[in-house]
Protein backbone atom coordinates (compact mmCIF):
# COMPACT_ATOMS: atom_id res chain seq x y z
CA UNK A 1 0.00 0.00 0.00
CA UNK A 2 1.22 3.51 -0.38
CA UNK A 3 1.60 5.46 1.95
CA UNK A 4 3.36 8.95 2.73
CA UNK A 5 6.70 9.05 3.52
CA UNK A 6 8.73 10.61 6.17
CA UNK A 7 11.28 12.20 4.04
CA UNK A 8 9.60 15.05 2.13
CA UNK A 9 9.65 13.30 -1.14
CA UNK A 10 6.31 12.30 -1.67
CA UNK A 11 5.08 8.98 -1.02
CA UNK A 12 6.68 5.77 -0.79
CA UNK A 13 5.23 2.24 -1.90
CA UNK A 14 6.68 -0.95 -0.30
CA UNK A 15 7.01 -4.28 -2.11
CA UNK A 16 4.79 -5.75 0.45
CA UNK A 17 2.27 -4.65 3.13
CA UNK A 18 0.95 -6.93 5.54
CA UNK A 19 -2.65 -5.21 6.45
CA UNK A 20 -4.74 -5.97 9.20
CA UNK A 21 -4.19 -9.72 8.29
CA UNK A 22 -5.94 -12.42 10.35
CA UNK A 23 -6.47 -15.79 10.22
CA UNK A 24 -9.61 -17.97 11.23
CA UNK A 25 -9.94 -21.89 11.76
CA UNK A 26 -13.23 -22.99 11.85
CA UNK A 27 -14.14 -25.83 14.40
CA UNK A 28 -17.17 -27.81 16.18
CA UNK A 29 -17.18 -25.75 18.85
CA UNK A 30 -16.80 -21.97 16.57
CA UNK A 31 -14.13 -19.86 15.20
CA UNK A 32 -10.24 -20.73 16.17
CA UNK A 33 -8.34 -17.10 15.29
CA UNK A 34 -4.44 -17.94 14.89
CA UNK A 35 -3.45 -14.58 13.77
CA UNK A 36 -4.99 -11.03 14.62
CA UNK A 37 -4.44 -7.63 13.00
CA UNK A 38 -1.37 -8.14 12.28
CA UNK A 39 0.89 -4.95 10.24
CA UNK A 40 4.05 -4.67 8.98
CA UNK A 41 6.01 -3.73 5.75
CA UNK A 42 8.72 -4.66 3.50
CA UNK A 43 11.15 -3.08 1.43
CA UNK A 44 12.61 -3.97 -1.97
CA UNK A 45 15.36 -5.96 -0.88
CA UNK A 46 15.07 -6.46 2.64
CA UNK A 47 15.71 -9.26 4.71
CA UNK A 48 13.11 -9.74 6.76
CA UNK A 49 13.58 -13.00 9.73
CA UNK A 50 9.86 -14.00 11.50
CA UNK A 51 10.68 -16.03 15.04
CA UNK A 52 8.27 -17.30 17.95
CA UNK A 53 7.71 -20.44 19.55
CA UNK A 54 5.41 -23.15 17.88
CA UNK A 55 2.27 -22.71 17.31
CA UNK A 56 2.14 -18.72 17.29
CA UNK A 57 0.84 -19.03 13.24
CA UNK A 58 4.27 -18.19 11.75
CA UNK A 59 4.09 -20.59 8.95
CA UNK A 60 0.04 -19.80 8.37
CA UNK A 61 1.35 -15.87 8.01
CA UNK A 62 3.99 -17.07 5.33
CA UNK A 63 1.25 -19.44 3.39
CA UNK A 64 -1.14 -16.41 3.21
CA UNK A 65 1.69 -14.47 1.79
CA UNK A 66 2.43 -17.17 -0.58
CA UNK A 67 -1.63 -17.24 -1.74
CA UNK A 68 -2.04 -21.04 -0.34
CA UNK A 69 -3.98 -19.96 2.81
CA UNK A 70 -6.98 -18.43 2.37
CA UNK A 71 -7.29 -14.89 4.52
CA UNK A 72 -9.68 -14.21 7.40
CA UNK A 73 -9.52 -10.60 7.39
CA UNK A 74 -6.85 -8.07 6.16
CA UNK A 75 -4.79 -7.90 3.10
CA UNK A 76 -1.25 -9.00 1.43
CA UNK A 77 -0.59 -5.98 -0.71
CA UNK A 78 2.53 -7.10 -3.30
CA UNK A 79 3.52 -4.25 -5.06
CA UNK A 80 0.67 -2.00 -4.89
CA UNK A 81 -2.08 -4.91 -5.74
CA UNK A 82 -3.90 -7.24 -3.07
CA UNK A 83 -3.12 -10.83 -3.99
CA UNK A 84 -6.22 -13.22 -4.55
CA UNK A 85 -3.71 -16.83 -5.12
CA UNK A 86 -0.73 -18.42 -5.67
CA UNK A 87 1.41 -16.77 -8.13
CA UNK A 88 5.37 -16.78 -9.41
CA UNK A 89 6.11 -13.48 -8.44
CA UNK A 90 6.29 -15.70 -4.97
CA UNK A 91 9.29 -18.26 -4.74
CA UNK A 92 8.45 -20.73 -1.45
CA UNK A 93 11.18 -22.87 -0.24
CA UNK A 94 9.88 -24.89 2.35
CA UNK A 95 12.16 -27.16 4.82
CA UNK A 96 11.37 -30.42 2.83
CA UNK A 97 12.00 -28.95 -0.61
CA UNK A 98 8.99 -31.14 -2.87
CA UNK A 99 11.08 -32.88 -5.36
CA UNK A 100 9.83 -35.69 -7.57
CA UNK A 101 12.62 -38.52 -6.77
CA UNK A 102 12.59 -40.00 -10.20
CA UNK A 103 13.48 -36.66 -12.35
CA UNK A 104 17.39 -35.26 -12.48
CA UNK A 105 17.59 -31.93 -10.37
CA UNK A 106 17.77 -30.04 -13.98
CA UNK A 107 14.33 -31.28 -14.46
CA UNK A 108 13.03 -30.56 -10.83
CA UNK A 109 14.00 -27.35 -11.81
CA UNK A 110 12.45 -27.11 -15.41
CA UNK A 111 9.30 -27.97 -14.34
CA UNK A 112 8.63 -23.90 -13.13
CA UNK A 113 10.60 -22.72 -15.64
CA UNK A 114 8.91 -23.74 -18.65
CA UNK A 115 5.67 -22.66 -17.30
CA UNK A 116 6.67 -19.52 -16.03
CA UNK A 117 8.72 -19.02 -19.35
CA UNK A 118 6.58 -20.67 -21.78
CA UNK A 119 6.98 -18.13 -24.15
CA UNK A 120 10.39 -18.38 -24.09
CA UNK A 121 12.99 -21.16 -26.58
CA UNK A 122 13.66 -24.57 -25.17
CA UNK A 123 17.12 -23.88 -25.15
CA UNK A 124 16.47 -20.12 -23.05
CA UNK A 125 14.85 -21.54 -20.86
CA UNK A 126 17.83 -24.82 -20.35
CA UNK A 127 20.20 -22.00 -19.90
CA UNK A 128 18.12 -20.18 -16.84
CA UNK A 129 17.04 -23.37 -14.86
CA UNK A 130 20.90 -24.68 -15.30
CA UNK A 131 22.20 -21.02 -14.44
CA UNK A 132 20.55 -20.87 -11.45
CA UNK A 133 21.36 -24.75 -10.48
CA UNK A 134 24.81 -23.35 -10.83
CA UNK A 135 24.78 -20.77 -8.94
CA UNK A 136 23.30 -22.83 -5.81
CA UNK A 137 26.69 -25.42 -6.16
CA UNK A 138 24.95 -27.69 -8.50
CA UNK A 139 26.84 -27.30 -11.52
CA UNK A 140 28.05 -30.73 -12.01
CA UNK A 141 25.15 -32.61 -10.71
CA UNK A 142 22.08 -31.49 -13.34
CA UNK A 143 21.18 -35.19 -14.31
CA UNK A 144 21.53 -36.55 -11.26
CA UNK A 145 18.51 -37.88 -9.78
CA UNK A 146 16.31 -36.30 -7.02
CA UNK A 147 16.67 -39.73 -5.13
CA UNK A 148 20.33 -39.90 -5.62
CA UNK A 149 20.87 -36.24 -3.75
CA UNK A 150 21.66 -35.65 -0.45
CA UNK A 151 19.45 -33.41 1.78
CA UNK A 152 21.61 -30.48 1.44
CA UNK A 153 21.73 -30.84 -2.53
CA UNK A 154 18.21 -31.15 -2.62
CA UNK A 155 17.75 -28.00 -0.60
CA UNK A 156 20.06 -26.71 -2.97
CA UNK A 157 17.74 -27.58 -6.03
CA UNK A 158 14.48 -25.94 -3.95
CA UNK A 159 16.58 -22.97 -3.66
CA UNK A 160 17.32 -22.76 -7.14
CA UNK A 161 14.01 -23.58 -8.55
CA UNK A 162 12.37 -20.91 -6.63
CA UNK A 163 14.88 -18.33 -7.75
CA UNK A 164 14.53 -19.87 -11.29
CA UNK A 165 11.10 -18.13 -11.36
CA UNK A 166 12.25 -14.54 -10.88
CA UNK A 167 10.11 -13.78 -8.25
CA UNK A 168 9.58 -10.34 -6.32
CA UNK A 169 9.84 -12.04 -3.09
CA UNK A 170 11.31 -15.43 -1.20
CA UNK A 171 9.16 -16.68 1.56
CA UNK A 172 11.60 -19.63 3.40
CA UNK A 173 9.70 -21.72 5.78
CA UNK A 174 12.62 -23.12 7.81
CA UNK A 175 14.56 -23.84 4.59
CA UNK A 176 17.86 -25.28 6.97
CA UNK A 177 16.03 -26.36 9.72
CA UNK A 178 16.63 -29.95 9.05
CA UNK A 179 20.11 -29.95 7.91
CA UNK A 180 23.79 -30.19 9.85
CA UNK A 181 25.51 -27.11 11.16
CA UNK A 182 28.20 -27.44 8.34
CA UNK A 183 25.89 -27.67 5.53
CA UNK A 184 23.23 -24.70 7.06
CA UNK A 185 26.48 -22.28 7.40
CA UNK A 186 26.90 -23.35 3.58
CA UNK A 187 23.44 -22.54 2.22
CA UNK A 188 23.15 -19.60 4.21
CA UNK A 189 26.08 -18.01 2.37
CA UNK A 190 24.63 -19.39 -0.64
CA UNK A 191 21.54 -17.99 0.17
CA UNK A 192 22.78 -14.82 0.71
CA UNK A 193 25.26 -14.48 -2.35
CA UNK A 194 21.89 -15.15 -5.11
CA UNK A 195 19.97 -12.91 -3.05
CA UNK A 196 22.25 -9.98 -3.17
CA UNK A 197 23.42 -10.59 -7.06
CA UNK A 198 19.14 -10.86 -7.85
CA UNK A 199 18.39 -8.11 -5.69
CA UNK A 200 15.29 -10.13 -4.45
CA UNK A 201 13.25 -9.54 -0.88
CA UNK A 202 12.84 -12.28 1.26
CA UNK A 203 11.06 -13.42 4.73
CA UNK A 204 12.26 -16.31 6.62
CA UNK A 205 10.63 -18.19 9.01
CA UNK A 206 13.42 -19.50 12.01
CA UNK A 207 13.42 -20.89 15.23
CA UNK A 208 16.95 -20.02 15.24
CA UNK A 209 17.83 -16.79 16.87
CA UNK A 210 21.78 -16.76 15.78
CA UNK A 211 20.19 -17.37 11.78
CA UNK A 212 18.38 -14.56 11.94
CA UNK A 213 20.62 -12.51 13.28
CA UNK A 214 23.16 -13.35 10.50
CA UNK A 215 20.77 -12.67 7.63
CA UNK A 216 18.30 -10.86 7.96
CA UNK A 217 18.20 -6.91 8.04
CA UNK A 218 14.82 -6.44 11.01
CA UNK A 219 13.58 -9.71 12.99
CA UNK A 220 10.10 -9.55 13.56
CA UNK A 221 8.80 -11.44 17.09
CA UNK A 222 5.45 -13.25 16.91
CA UNK A 223 3.65 -13.30 20.31
CA UNK A 224 2.51 -17.29 21.29
CA UNK A 225 -0.79 -18.51 20.05
CA UNK A 226 -3.87 -18.04 19.76
CA UNK A 227 -4.31 -14.91 18.44
CA UNK A 228 -0.90 -14.20 17.82
CA UNK A 229 0.47 -10.56 16.93
CA UNK A 230 3.35 -8.79 16.08
CA UNK A 231 5.12 -8.52 19.56
CA UNK A 232 8.06 -6.65 18.55
CA UNK A 233 10.33 -5.74 15.49
CA UNK A 234 14.34 -5.33 15.60
CA UNK A 235 16.47 -3.54 13.72
CA UNK A 236 19.83 -5.25 12.88
CA UNK A 237 22.60 -2.69 11.97
CA UNK A 238 25.33 -5.08 10.76
CA UNK A 239 26.08 -3.83 6.87
CA UNK A 240 26.35 -6.30 4.32
CA UNK A 241 27.95 -8.53 3.29
CA UNK A 242 28.45 -10.12 6.59
CA UNK A 243 31.02 -12.51 7.70
CA UNK A 244 30.43 -14.88 10.21
CA UNK A 245 33.48 -14.38 12.51
CA UNK A 246 33.37 -10.58 12.20
CA UNK A 247 29.53 -10.75 13.49
CA UNK A 248 30.81 -13.00 16.49
CA UNK A 249 33.46 -10.60 17.42
CA UNK A 250 31.39 -7.59 17.34
CA UNK A 251 29.65 -6.24 20.81
CA UNK A 252 25.94 -5.59 19.58
CA UNK A 253 25.86 -8.84 18.10
CA UNK A 254 25.46 -10.08 21.93
CA UNK A 255 22.84 -7.30 22.83
CA UNK A 256 20.70 -8.31 19.75
CA UNK A 257 21.21 -12.32 21.04
CA UNK A 258 19.61 -11.17 24.66
CA UNK A 259 16.73 -9.30 22.94
CA UNK A 260 15.47 -11.36 20.88
CA UNK A 261 16.00 -14.39 23.71
CA UNK A 262 14.54 -12.47 26.41
CA UNK A 263 11.09 -11.74 24.05
CA UNK A 264 11.36 -15.95 23.45
CA UNK A 265 11.30 -16.50 27.21
CA UNK A 266 8.32 -14.21 28.58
Amino acid sequence: MIENAQNGLGFKQYLLEISHLKKVYPTPTGGFTVLEDLNFTVDQEEFISIIGHSGCGKTTLLSMIAGLNEITGGQVILNGTPIDGPGPDRGVIFQSPSLFPWMTALENVMLGVNQVFAHGSKKERLNIAKYYLDKVGLGGSFDKRARDLSQGMRQRVGIARAFALKPQILLLDEPFGMLDSLTRGELQDVLIDVLAKEKTTAIMITHDVDESIFLADRVIMMTSGPRAQIGDILKIDFEKPRNRKELLEHPDYYKYREHLINFLEH
